[in-house]
């Protein structure tokens, strides 16, 4: 896509992976950016505050036509309280800033994770969701239905994505996390390492979500954007550990991938460290069942440009500017 129709535009987690890339990607399409996050940015049109609280951020929204909120905890080592307060209280008070502004369109970024616990094979955005007790999953559902309630009451036109495994330039999960572990020697992958790993690099996420904001068709949609072929996390993570000459990936089966990292994260816990070791990372990780991007096929016209190979040679590159990979 090559236009956008809109003329301002206002991205919450402006200065976070996803959030830069698609305010550089409308910037290049002609279009005004602006945004919030938990630091300022002046330079970028990017104010600081809380999307929980009803703050002086909320009137930098006046004059946008469209909303993207990226904003999120994205982590499932977080207290429910807080990932409440932020992914769902958070983006309540973002839709009423675009309700008050009067925003046209509303893009949400919820998570693959919201299916993380569904066994279906190949499913697709009518499987249904089931809370379990994991923080990032439980808020990933609750504040899609905080969205869809907001488009029901007929005064703002939403669409909601679920990405998968976005991996690339910048991409902390996925990217800077796993090869900063696999440097140190504590990465492992559960299910001996056949889980399903569901890539989808960087600018295909923001192809797919452009046009989520800009066809009329998905308005009320929720949409799959995950990458295209079946890939084990072996084969994913393997081209980590080529880039650093470590051979292999280290695999083991589930329940001992399980026990490892949650005695991980209690060490960390008490060292007063983050981090993603845990329980909720070694199921994700474990997990054998695909998705379908039908839905995103037929009413987007969206397809995967990238394969993995390409994007993981523009990873490499990045990694070797920046002084990841050492």
């Amino acid at each position: 896509m090559n236009q956008t129709r809109y003329q301002k535009i206002f991205i919450t987690g402006a200065l976070g992976f996803v959030g830069r890339a698609l305010a550089e990607r409308y910037r290049q399409l002609g279009a005004q950016t602006w945004g919030l996050d938990v630091r300022a940015d002046e330079a970028l049109n990017v104010v600081a505050g809380d999307v929980s609280q009803p703050e002086a951020w909320q009137s930098a929204m006046n004059g946008c036509d469209l909303v993207i909120h990226t904003a999120a905890i994205v982590t499932s080592n977080v207290a429910r309280a807080e990932a409440w307060r932020v992914n769902v209280l958070g983006t309540r008070r973002v839709l009423d800033a675009a309700l008050q502004a009067g925003v046209k369109r509303f893009v949400h970024f919820s998570s693959l994770a919201a299916m993380r616990f569904n066994i279906e094979d190949n499913a697709d955005e009518s499987a249904p969701v089931m809370p379990t007790g994991n923080p990032y999953v439980d808020t990933k559902i609750a504040s899609e239905q905080v969205v869809l309630a907001a488009h029901a009451q007929g005064r703002l036109d939403c669409a909601i994505v679920r990405p998968a495994d976005v991996y690339g330039p910048g991409s902390r999960p996925w990217t800077i996390i796993p090869v900063q572990a696999i440097q140190k020697g504590y990465f492992l992958l559960p299910a001996h390492g056949q889980g399903i790993f569901r890539a989808i690099y960087i600018d295909d996420l923001v192809n797919g979500v452009i046009l989520a904001a800009e066809k009329d068709q998905a308005i009320g949609q929720i949409f799959i954007l995950g990458g295209e072929k079946r890939l084990t996390c072996e084969t994913f993570f393997g081209h980590y550990y080529r880039m650093l000459g470590k051979g292999s990936p280290h695999v083991m089966s589930t329940s001992a991938a399980v026990t490892i990292a949650e005695i991980g994260r209690v060490i960390f816990k008490l060292l007063g460290k983050p981090t993603e070791l845990g329980r909720g990372a070694m199921e994700m990780l474990s997990k054998k069942n695909t998705v379908s991007n039908e839905k995103a096929h037929r009413l987007l016209g969206w397809h995967e440009q990238v394969s993995l190979e390409e994007g993981m040679r523009r990873t490499e590159i990045w990694l070797r500017a920046e002084k990841i990979l050492k």
